[in-house]
């Protein structure tokens, strides 16, 4: 997916059910990938530019790697949604990176967001380490044109191992590395992003996305740095992540980005 620096994208997340496997898994996996179809039409229809597939069902989370039926499933899904013909990205948790690019080449989508692209971090998981050397030399090999947008100062974690780090440090780290973009994110899912971190991940010279707790109250300030916008709570029936999406939020939002593109 191509980033306009001239106009912020709005990227709806959809959040996958339990996958196979996972501790809360159903058994039906025609179920998941119908709700996921359901999910991605109603923010297609009412104005994201881009979808987001991530397995969130699936806590609590395996580090750094998933088995077989969860790439599976996410290829499944993931082809689904970019059957609609937006941009889609991949992300598998938790870190587990390289079979989201398998995933994205498999299913035809454009991007991947990756936890742990450079530094490492403590998540509830535990320690995932830094994976961008081997993640690049996958991308080579597989000759995939598959976006890398790289997580900074991951949410849900803790980064006292960087601590002699600036948040400007890590995030020239990442793209010194070989990002193509850069995730700024608060300190939870739904927590709100600072918009100053937004403007000096920015300095580091890549497009920065803003990864949690957007509304449409801070979605125009915070656009004025972004090159997207990551939205998945806040459109949500409730603002519940575990509720399917609520087709009059996301045209809130899309409405808030709309009205602060007119007074550019």
């Amino acid at each position: 997916m191509r980033l306009d620096p001239e106009r912020c994208a709005l990227i709806g997340m959809v959040h996958l059910g339990p996958l196979p496997g996972s501790p809360r898994w159903s058994g039906d996996l025609a179920a998941v990938l119908a709700s996921a179809l359901r999910d991605a039409e109603a923010l297609a229809q009412n104005g994201c530019d881009a979808l987001l597939v991530e397995n969130m069902g699936d806590l609590p989370y395996l580090r750094g790697s998933v088995p077989a039926e969860t790439v599976a499933a996410m290829a499944l899904a993931t082809a689904r949604v970019a059957a609609l013909g937006l941009p889609t990205g991949v992300q598998i948790l938790a870190g587990a990176n390289r079979e989201a690019l398998g995933v994205a080449v498999a299913a035809g989508a454009s991007f991947i967001r990756v936890e742990g692209f450079a530094y490492a971090h403590v998540a509830d998981e535990g320690w995932i380490d830094a994976c961008a050397g081997p993640l690049l030399r996958a991308r080579r090999a597989l000759d995939a044109s598959v976006a890398v947008w790289a997580d900074v100062q991951k949410k849900h974690a803790a980064h006292a191992v960087t601590g002699d780090l600036s948040l400007a440090d890590l995030a020239h780290g990442a793209a010194f590395c070989g990002a193509d973009a850069l995730i700024v994110t608060g300190s939870a899912t739904g927590q709100p992003t600072s918009p100053d971190d937004v403007r000096t991940v920015r300095g580091a010279g890549l497009p920065v996305v803003v990864g949690s707790g957007v509304t449409p109250a801070d979605a125009p300030g915070l656009a004025e740095h972004a090159a997207a916008l990551i939205v998945g709570t806040a459109l949500k029936e409730d603002g519940d992540w575990r509720r399917p999406v609520d087709p009059a939020r996301v045209r809130a939002l899309r409405a808030a980005l709309n009205r602060r593109d007119e007074r550019r």
